[in-house]
């Protein structure tokens, strides 16, 4: 199981009261509600590994520098001088609740990982996509990550939970397919290629003009891939209107930067905290039970406990 962290506690966030606090009265309702939802990701999946991936750089120089607008929207207006990295804009009372979440994942035992320069998504990616033993689960509220969906060499699935846990998605090829009408043979190399054509504004992708979900789904399913739609719109092939061809013909540099700043990368220089084995025993038996007397989340970790088949 590959869990996209950040996506998941800015989930829990937003869906647990802020009124949730700890004794000291510090919010903890992004803890609380992350500790949870893995507990119950635990239970429904049943994984042996499970690995917490990390944005080491949330907005990652190789897609900026191709794609100025990348997530642009996002950056909060902080002072900066010539060595500051883009800030994302966060909640003020979510960012001391990810140290606590990471205090608490390592102290279960839980691991993490994370690449230089990269978001979780390439993290995800990468280990999906070299993973040759075990089936893959995925877990985002991210639509961009149906793009690693396969079968082969091994099954990897997305369990989108974009409305919820309770109503939660599993996708695979035949699922992102039916749904979004591209070719099941690679289904998500090709909606990766439909979002790169239909924009996203949530990430500051611009797209070709006039080019939304259907046409960009109908031309991936007309000529094949991304470059057989540009060639058929270079060589005026009947099936693409007057309008579609000439935004095509347009927005030749956008996509060919939107390959590099849409695709995960599948290669990127991951590094682990530990072993992604799920632990048989807290890592820190005493820490734990420390940060859950201090955050008040005795519950939440007593959950978590159960889910992993603790006996103390």
């Amino acid at each position: 199981m590959l869990i996209d962290g950040a996506g998941l506690w800015f989930r829990a966030y937003f869906a647990v009261p802020d009124k949730i606090t700890a004794p000291d009265g510090r919010p903890v309702n992004a803890v609380r509600g992350f500790v949870d939802m893995l507990a119950s990701l635990i239970v429904r999946e049943r994984p042996s590994r499970l690995v917490v991936c990390l944005d080491v750089n949330w907005r990652p120089h190789f897609r900026t520098a191709l794609i100025p607008s990348y997530k642009a929207h996002r950056v909060a207006e902080v002072a900066t001088d010539a060595t500051s990295a883009d800030v994302e804009e966060v909640p003020d009372t979510l960012t001391p609740q990810v140290d606590m979440i990471m205090g608490v994942l390592a102290a279960a035992g839980i691991a993490t990982a994370g690449a230089d320069d990269c978001e979780a998504d390439d993290v995800i990616g990468t280990l999906a996509d070299g993973e040759a033993t075990h089936p893959v689960v995925v877990v985002s509220g991210d639509r961009d990550l149906l793009q690693v969906v396969a079968d082969d060499p091994v099954p990897v699935r997305v369990l989108y939970v974009g409305r919820g846990l309770a109503k939660a998605e599993m996708f695979g090829p035949a699922e992102v397919s039916e749904k979004y009408g591209v070719p099941a043979e690679r289904a998500g190399t090709s909606y990766a290629e439909m979002a790169m054509l239909r924009g996203d504004p949530s990430d500051g992708l611009p797209g070709v003009a006039g080019v939304g979900d259907k046409t960009a789904a109908k031309l991936i399913t007309a000529f094949g891939d991304l470059d057989g739609v540009e060639a058929a719109a270079r060589d005026g092939a009947k099936g693409i209107t007057p309008r579609n061809r000439a935004s095509l013909l347009e927005s030749v540099d956008y996509l060919k930067a939107a390959r590099t700043v849409v695709f995960v990368r599948p290669d990127a220089p991951v590094e682990f905290d530990r072993d992604d084995l799920l632990p048989a025993a807290p890592a820190d038996r005493p820490r734990l039970d420390e940060i859950a007397a201090e955050l008040g989340i005795g519950n939440s970790i007593g959950r978590l406990g159960e889910a992993l088949g603790w006996t103390d």
